[in-house]
């Protein structure tokens, strides 16, 4: 079963293509292992078995009868509690245990109909008020991280291959660190977020976007173009093509690094990986530089004061959620200081094509333990530019340590290309050895 539940998606959707697998093997493999594993992750929280299993034949019969088929025809994936899916509870942050939306969510809809087939929902935060706390497959004592918890803990035990998060300071970035995987946060304004519960205003915050989660680069890679593009329902999107990442020059790239600033105090290990990790660019880059960008340690501050800004709870209506209440001039001032972060990272990134950091200060903690904050992933939140997390080394207590490859707007391929760089030169995902 291995060769099926570690195997990338590009692998499966191809053996699954030549008919040298069936769709109906591949869901049952993954299905038997969430069986297995979940009890002690709980990170699935709704699963649709049957469902899956019947779709998964009826995959397997367009094939053998030469219909036309997507680019994840036949592969299984999972998707965070906060997406929408038809009939499926999507409680949110809790307060809505009972809500089932009556739609999927524009990307639940876009992965079907690239073939692929939902095996069901997992679980967001570390301790979920209403489905409880998930636990990190490496060590069951420690935390996964970040509101996208429940995707990277089952993709790194091997219980999905595929998964989508959502990530608004790091809730991608984060989980993928701490269980080991790849993580995609893509450029603001790539992909739609029509579905995605609690409401996100792009307007309001510009910070949020959807994204894929899997163990290896190349299936991040695979899935950008499936849930790319307008939709016609979230005005924020713009039809910005998808560039082919496997045609980047990575030999021609300017990479910039950096470990430490005033607001980022990493691990001695985690800011050994990122040093590794950049001297493993040195021999495939054009240029390795260690420099911080300007400004950098402003993200905090900015991120603070947007949290203490009002966010309407409902789509159609203005329902306050409660925060504290800036003044007018508050809220001009706190745009103008995040407008001006923004025009200074612009600056500092046309000397580069790609900024190297840490992806959190610490590696995963156990539960109840203070893990840190996120200095290296609220920046390029503020920013909109697009990030993926691969693992660059190990703690030690065997716990993953990820790093950040940063690229300019709409240069989601540049980002996906140097993180297979990395992915091959220092090993990414690694079986957490569960069972």
């Amino acid at each position: 079963m291995e060769d099926l539940i570690y195997a990338s998606v590009s692998t499966l959707a191809r053996r699954i293509r030549d008919r040298e697998i069936s769709s109906e093997e591949v869901v049952q493999a993954y299905l038997s292992r969430i069986e297995r594993i979940n009890p002690r992750l709980n990170a699935v929280v709704q699963l649709v078995a049957e469902e899956a299993l019947d779709q998964a034949r009826t995959a397997d019969k367009a094939i053998i009868r030469g219909r036309p088929i997507g680019t994840l025809h036949g592969i299984p994936f999972t998707v965070k509690d906060w997406i929408d899916v038809a009939g499926l509870p999507c409680i949110g942050t809790g307060a809505r245990k009972d809500r089932h939306p009556e739609e999927d969510a524009t990307v639940v809809t876009r992965m079907r109909q690239a073939g692929a087939i939902l095996l069901g929902k997992t679980n967001t935060m570390v301790e979920n008020p209403v489905y409880g706390r998930t636990n990190n497959p490496y060590n069951l004592a420690y935390s996964p991280e970040g509101s996208s918890s429940g995707e990277a803990a089952l993709i790194a035990a091997g219980g999905s291959p595929l998964g989508l998060g959502s990530d608004s300071g790091g809730s991608i970035r984060q989980p993928a660190h701490a269980c080991g995987i790849a993580g995609l946060k893509p450029t603001t304004g790539r992909i739609p977020l029509t579905g995605h519960f609690p409401f996100i205003s792009a307007m309001n915050d510009p910070r949020t976007t959807i994204g894929p989660l899997a163990r290896y680069v190349e299936d991040l890679a695979l899935t950008l173009p499936v849930l790319a593009g307008i939709d016609g329902k979230d005005p924020s999107v713009i039809p910005m093509p998808v560039a082919d990442w496997r045609v980047v020059d990575v030999r021609s790239l300017r990479v910039a690094f950096y470990t430490h600033h005033a607001e980022a105090e990493p691990t001695r290990e985690t800011a050994e990986t990122c040093h590794q990790a950049a001297k493993t660019l040195e021999s495939v880059c054009a240029s390795v530089e260690e420099v911080l960008p300007p400004r950098i340690e402003e993200a905090y501050d900015i991120t603070r004061q947007y949290w203490e800004r009002p966010e309407s709870m409902a789509m159609e209506a203005w329902v306050p959620d409660g925060k504290v209440k800036l003044s007018s001039e508050e809220i001009e001032q706190h745009l103008f200081i995040w407008d001006r972060f923004r025009r200074t990272l612009i600056g500092f990134i046309a000397d580069y094509d790609v900024i190297l950091t840490p992806a959190a200060e610490c590696p995963a903690m156990p539960h109840g333990t203070d893990s840190g904050r996120i200095p290296y992933t609220l920046p390029y939140s503020l920013t909109g530019w697009p990030c993926v997390v691969v693992r660059g080394g190990t703690s030690p207590e065997g716990m993953p340590i990820g790093v950040q490859v940063v690229a300019r707007p709409w240069r989601d391929d540049v980002a996906l290309a140097v993180a297979r760089e990395l992915e091959r030169g220092l090993g990414g995902w690694q079986s957490p050895m569960l069972d």
